[in-house]
């Protein structure tokens, strides 16, 4: 098999996979994405791709990677087109995606996407770059030490980060008469949004510091004329293996180097603030609300958190995969738990139904057709629990209320991270703080001073006046674990034979 999925083979595919129905060579960008991977390709991409297809052929996407080249090789000599897998386990549906017009790589030419981000027709800028790539401090502000927030304040003209982008973009199209974008963020931080624009604030403020006379002050400007609603996003997609290529390839009878795999439940909720206008998003199960904050709540502590734990519980147990985690009785029941602790500390008067919210994350944590590792999503865990599980457990002190389950997951990413090279193979997955987590683990403190030494680190509960219950909420389940691992450790909370 030679031929490639592309503009000139898509009419070969066969008629049950479903295809792009507009003309593409008369779509134009309005959209901008910035960290163009496999979660973006399966949602905000495919939502775009609906829109297209219904008449709204001014929201094309220029996706941007901010470090590699992968996504970019693999897809332009398609022209931009992919495979979106919808799996359950009854089985699975094939659909190409058109809305990614073309593809950049900030590293190789940064003035490209600066480019691309000053052209007037973009109207919307959204973010998917992952939680550390917001380089923030330990106390949530901006890390003004990062080397790479050093290098772009040094060098504005050809940054390496999205706040760079950002900041550099907005000053120029205000230098030329061009309206703000709209920042639209679609991470997993505790209102996105709002983060993100204090966040890029600040970045503006150290620019504005380093200004020569006569430059015109951009903080302002990006506080009280650039719109950053908030959103919240939601859809598994496992990283696709070769195994997925070969089986794609074969129904498609063309290669795709880069297909992406997902389930069918997707959703999106955003707050309504577009000045400079918006797809029309609603028209395809997109939520559009005054107020995301409830809704990313639920999904935080209620998904996310649950999956922090089914991934590090899973990988001590031995599970590589989150429906072989769910299936094992005891990682079952503790999940139960960990949402009973986690629904109290949601808001009661935003109409959230977090009955049918569990029973249906427990049906997509028990998809067979998924295989979503339990490496992948114990990934940068040091940023994830924060507004996964810290919140929660933070929450419950506060009324009074204890955090016995979720207080467990923080000590299993410590015991998994403190496992690899050992029990796990080395580079399993990773953090930001490996190498300090390497060295804090080779001193062998004893459990109390470590779990101390881990929340210095990491910055967990920092200034809290249930930080040191909560440390010692943590210490507890890790002397478990060290005495018989996590069957113990769940043993504990009853949870189990033993």
């Amino acid at each position: 098999m030679n031929s490639r999925l592309s503009n000139a083979t898509i009419a070969e595919l066969p008629g049950a996979i479903a295809i792009p129905r507009y003309d593409r060579g008369a779509v134009t960008p309005g959209i901008i994405h910035l960290g163009v991977g496999a979660f973006h390709r399966a949602h905000q991409a495919a939502y775009v791709d609906a829109c297209l297809a219904d008449g709204e052929a001014d929201w094309g996407i220029v996706g941007v990677s901010l470090r590699s080249p992968d996504t970019r090789d693999a897809l332009s000599p398609q022209d931009g087109l992919y495979t979106l897998a919808v799996r359950d386990s009854a089985g699975e549906k094939l659909q190409v995606v058109g809305s990614i017009l073309s593809l950049l790589v900030a590293p190789e030419d940064p003035g490209a996407v600066l480019a691309a981000l000053t052209d007037p027709r973009i109207r919307i800028v959204t973010l998917t770059i992952t939680e550390k790539a917001y380089l923030r401090a330990a106390d949530g502000a901006l890390d003004e030490a990062h080397p790479d927030i050093v290098h772009d304040l040094a060098n504005p003209g050809s940054p390496k980060t999205a706040h760079g982008f950002l900041a550099e973009a907005l000053a120029r199209r205000r230098a030329a008469g061009t309206p703000p974008f709209t920042v639209l963020c679609c991470d997993n931080l505790p209102a996105n949004g709002a983060t993100l624009h204090r966040l890029l604030v600040e970045f503006a403020k150290l620019r504005d510091a380093r200004a020569s006379a006569g430059h015109r002050p951009l903080a302002g400007y990006v506080a009280d004329e650039v719109a950053f609603p908030s959103s919240m996003v939601d859809r598994i997609v496992p990283a696709t293996t070769d195994a997925d290529r070969a089986r794609i390839a074969g129904e498609l009878g063309l290669e795709d180097a880069w297909p992406v795999m997902t389930e069918p439940f997707r959703q999106w909720v955003i707050e309504d603030r577009f000045p400079a206008g918006r797809p029309a998003w609603e028209r395809f199960g997109v939520t559009m609300v005054e107020d995301v904050g409830p809704f990313e709540d639920m999904k935080l502590r209620l998904l996310n958190g649950a999956h922090s734990g089914i991934a590090y519980l899973g990988l001590l147990s031995g599970h590589a995969t989150v429906d072989r985690a769910f299936a094992d009785p005891a990682i079952r029941q503790f999940v139960d738990a960990l949402w009973a602790e986690a629904i109290p500390t949601l808001p009661d008067d935003a109409g959230l139904d977090t009955t049918a919210y569990t029973a249906e994350l427990a049906a997509r944590f028990s998809n067979t057709a998924l295989a979503h590792r339990t490496a992948q999503i114990a990934n940068d865990g040091s940023q994830k629990l924060p507004q996964r599980i810290v919140a929660s457990a933070l929450a419950r002190l506060e009324a009074k209320l204890l955090p016995e389950h979720l207080s467990l997951v923080v000590a299993a990413w410590i015991v998994a991270c403190a496992e690899r090279g050992k029990t796990l193979p080395e580079g399993h997955f990773t953090d930001p703080l490996d190498y300090a987590l390497k060295d804090l683990f080779a001193r062998h403190l004893p459990t109390a001073e470590m779990t101390t030494a881990v929340f210095d680190l990491t910055g967990f509960a920092k200034g809290h006046p249930e930080r040191q219950t909560f440390i010692e909420f943590v210490a507890t389940h890790l002397v478990h674990f060290k005495q018989d691992g996590p069957a113990l450790a769940l043993a504990a909370l009853g949870i189990g034979d033993r």
